[in-house]
């Protein structure tokens, strides 16, 4: 069974950080382009960064850009996020999804690209 495993999420004091992984099982993410979303209470999933199969064509969202940073290691079948300077508004439940695509990635994907989805970790930044 193909499966997307998020963890890493909890609470953090803000200007704290965090490291979100995504664990695949059941398939090899090797030919996978993966990326993370995050949904807020009573707002819509908002794509907030992805990254080729191969590790290159890395993206990300004006609102998290240049705090966090996505990374993969296939040998370990794991994506991660690291997340550095969070705000309260960062607070989400924070997904990552796959899609079997072996092409460089010129922008971010929306949701609907992706088939595969990690039931979700929570990143709550509060004082």
């Amino acid at each position: 069974q193909m499966q997307l495993v998020e963890s890493g999420g909890g609470l953090v004091q803000p200007g704290g950080s965090l490291r979100l992984s995504c664990v695949a099982s059941g398939f090899s993410l090797d030919y996978y382009a993966v990326g993370w979303f995050r949904q807020a209470p009573g707002k819509e999933r908002e794509e907030i960064s992805c990254i080729s199969n191969t590790g290159g064509g890395s993206h990300y969202a004006d609102s998290v850009k240049g705090r966090f940073t996505i990374s993969r290691d296939n040998a370990k079948n794991t994506v991660y996020l690291q997340m550095n300077s969070l705000k309260p508004g960062d607070t989400a439940v924070y997904y990552c999804a796959a899609r079997n695509w072996a092409q460089l990635l010129v922008k971010l994907p929306t949701a609907a690209w992706y088939d595969y989805w990690g039931q979700g970790t929570q990143v709550t930044v509060s004082s």
